[in-house]
């Protein structure tokens, strides 16, 4: 079978795409951001992409167009597939049909840690042996791809509560039917499709509505919004995980930045996490893995020794590279509540070296400034903040920023960040790139600036501004 993937390098349709190669489909691909690390990874499988959405990609039919969220009403090739009455579904409908039916699902969904817990999750069934598919919105550096399909019976599933397409404008969790659920946290987002978060909620009580009586449901055990979805109905058993003094999955002793912590259920400890990563926030991750992972039948003190050799996900505090001593780090947080955690972690693991922070408000929610009165907030652990601001963004960045004083610098283009960065960078920094987007290429071209040899300009002492 011939299947046409528009939108096909996004995380998830390349995810898709990847799946469906692997069932012996042929698969082709089309998009308008073509780039890495998803560009690279489809090549390695052997899948064409084209550029741009001409219909003539159509031209042979191919058996089925699978379709991208992203796609709208207007888009050339939609129109034509549409004027010509070919096969199409949406990416998760498809993955539901041909994949997910025959299979455990272990979903996790939420607003922030989706991909990070998928990615932990995963890695520790495959260190049990059990050899699991997986579908993730971000590459795991342990496996090195975004997606595979695995042996059965279990597959992870990064559980989205974005819409599914254009014709379906359900959240794509929907449609996979997990076994063992995750709900990380739920916080208002995503507002260029819902209005409140009631709407968010609603569409998480479809899911909860999904999962059967002998399934499991993961959640915080204070989480107002989500103890809201519970309480509109719940059929399958729960259990729950936080940071100290709850009944079922909690935090034992943990060091400052959170490198090693120990995991504790029901009041005794099951074992310990000692690992490259840093924040409160993957310490609570690391739990809801090992709590979801024991319902599949890993032990947790097994599971809790996998994820000592868990590497982490590339965008999500990924080192990208440092020269002359400074470090320059690529992060996906686009949520000021992510932001924070991100930046929480980082303060305790550098102490007090500066952290200068490179921020793309690039997120549709971002853009249209729903976030503005905490974003600021959000960005107070950093010695400096650069904030990107594309002369369509509709709102003043400025105003938002200054609370930060002179920390908070808005600029227009990239190429000056890059510049103002490389004089006043000096070694010990530690430059953090936050955009849920390719963001210019600033890492690299940041990194290549600073090879150029050292020109940094006098600065005060640590931890404070420029």
């Amino acid at each position: 079978m011939h299947v046409h993937i528009l939108g096909i390098c996004g995380t998830f349709m390349g995810g898709v795409a990847q799946l469906a190669r692997a069932l012996g489909h042929r698969v082709t691909g089309s998009d308008k951001q073509v780039y890495p690390p998803m560009s690279t990874q489809l090549q390695a499988a052997g899948i064409h992409i084209e550029e741009g959405y001409d219909p003539a990609q159509l031209d042979p039919a191919p058996d089925m167009v699978v379709v991208g969220n992203a796609m709208s009403r207007g888009n050339p090739a939609v129109e034509y597939l549409l004027d010509r009455g070919l096969p199409y579904t949406s990416g998760p409908q498809w993955l539901a049909e041909n994949l997910l039916q025959r299979r455990w699902v272990l979903a996790v969904a939420g607003t922030h840690g989706k991909t990070s817990t998928s990615a932990m999750l995963a890695w520790i069934l495959e260190r049990a042996g059990l050899s699991p598919g997986f579908l993730i919105g971000g590459v795991p550096q342990n496996f090195g791809t975004s997606a595979r399909l695995g042996e059965a019976p279990f597959f992870v599933v990064e559980a989205d509560e974005y819409d599914t397409a254009f014709f379906d404008k359900r959240s794509k969790f929907v449609h996979y039917r997990p076994r063992t659920l995750v709900l990380n946290n739920l916080e208002f987002d995503h507002a260029d499709i819902f209005d409140d978060l009631g709407m968010i909620q609603r569409q998480f009580h479809h899911l909860v509505r999904t999962v059967p009586r002998s399934g499991l449901i993961l959640h915080p055990a204070e989480d107002p919004a989500l103890r809201e979805v519970l309480g509109r109905g719940c059929w399958t058993p729960c259990e729950t995980f936080g940071t100290a003094g709850v009944d079922g999955w909690s935090l034992g002793e943990a060091s400052p930045e959170g490198s090693g912590f120990g995991v504790c259920w029901q009041g005794r400890s099951v074992g310990v996490v000692q690992w490259g990563l840093t924040g409160r926030h993957n310490m609570t991750n690391a739990l809801a893995a090992i709590a979801a992972a024991r319902h599949a039948g890993v032990a947790p003190e097994q599971a809790a020794a996998a994820l000592c050799g868990f590497e982490g996900v590339k965008r999500r505090m990924e080192l990208r590279g440092e020269i002359a001593g400074v470090g320059v780090y690529d992060d996906f947080a686009h949520h000021p509540t992510a932001i924070e955690s991100t930046l929480r972690g980082l303060r305790a693991q550098v102490g007090d070296r500066r952290i200068i922070v490179l921020l793309e408000p690039r997120s549709n929610t971002m853009r249209l400034g729903v976030h503005r009165d905490t974003l600021a907030q959000s960005l107070v652990l950093a010695d400096l903040v650069f904030l990107y601001a594309p002369p369509d963004l509709g709102w003043d960045v400025s105003a938002v920023l200054a609370p930060l004083g002179d920390r908070g610098r808005v600029r227009p283009a990239v190429a000056v960040i890059i510049e103002e960065v490389a004089q006043v960078a000096r070694p010990g920094d530690q430059v953090l790139v936050m955009s849920n987007g390719g963001f210019e290429n600033i890492h690299q071209r940041l990194l290549e600036r600073l090879a150029q040899g050292p020109s940094v300009a006098p600065v005060a002492g640590p931890g404070t501004g420029p």
